[in-house]
This record gives structure tokens, sequence and C-alpha cells, in this order.
């Protein structure tokens, strides 16, 4: 399972030009669930999520969480993560897992970060739509972030 973490100022998504989701200061999360990955990497990944610190202090230096800020998520499904693009031009997303599978990841992910920061906190898009995701970045800074059975 990874995640790619940008911080933002603020994010929103849209799907049928409606607003579905949409965060004030805090992180925009792709994640993408591969074949094999299970309940713990979720686990993981969220507290890991909660935890990383990619925000300034009172110094400037990047060391505080999404919850000594208050911050928001807004958590996107993208398979595309697991794009093998070794061979060829058009990328393959055999490693991508099925979309039953990665649903129930990608819940499990939201209610873990949901756990940790509040439900209140946490925005979603909406799995396997096709979505428009406004960011404003802030830094920019973009995390990328593995659970334990990525390589």
């Amino acid at each position: 399972m990874k995640a790619l973490i940008q911080r933002v100022q603020r994010g929103s998504v849209s799907v049928d030009s409606q607003t579905i989701g949409s965060i004030a200061r805090g992180y925009v999360v792709f994640l993408g669930v591969k074949q094999g990955d299970t309940t713990k990497d979720a686990k993981f990944l969220a507290e890991k999520t909660a935890a990383l610190r990619i925000f300034p202090d009172e110094a400037d230096r990047m060391n505080c969480s999404i919850t000594e800020i208050d911050g928001a998520v807004l958590v996107i499904s993208q398979f595309t993560l697991h794009a093998d693009t070794r061979k060829g031009n058009r990328p393959s997303f055999i490693l991508a897992a099925s979309a039953p599978e990665a649903k129930s990841l990608y819940d499990e992910y939201v209610a873990g970060l949901r756990r940790i920061i509040g439900v209140a906190r946490v925005a979603t898009g909406q799995f396997q739509a096709r979505m428009v995701v406004e960011i404003i970045n802030d830094g920019p800074v973009t995390i990328e972030l593995k659970s334990h059975s990525e390589p």
C-alpha cells in the first residue's frame, strides 16, 4: 500500500461538477492499494500519516503533525500509484488490487485516520469515480509513504 501525501493550504474533489469533499489546511492523500495488501498495511499507513511531521513549527522547521496543527485530510483512491512502467510506453496496472479488495482497504485506511484525528477532519473522494481534484500546494511538500509489504 502506498500513500502520496501533499501538504496543502486547501484541497477539494468533485464528481460530475459537484464538490463531494473539501478541506482547508492539511493533506491531500492519494492512496494506492496493491495485490496482497492487508488491513495491517492500512492501519500502519493511517498511523504513519497522522504522525508524519511535515508542518512548520515556530522556528519554521518541519516538526509538527496534522494533529498538532488541527489540520484535515482529503483521501483520494489512486490505483495508478502502482503503475508498472518498466516495459513499453503504456503503464500496466496488474499490480493494483482488485476493486473490491482495494475499496475495503481504502475504507480501512480512512477509518483509521478518522479514529486518530476525528471524523469531521477526514474527507474523501468517491471510489472508482472520475474525479477532479483541486490542490493548492503548501511548500510544495510531497511525501511518499509505503506500508510494510511495499518494496
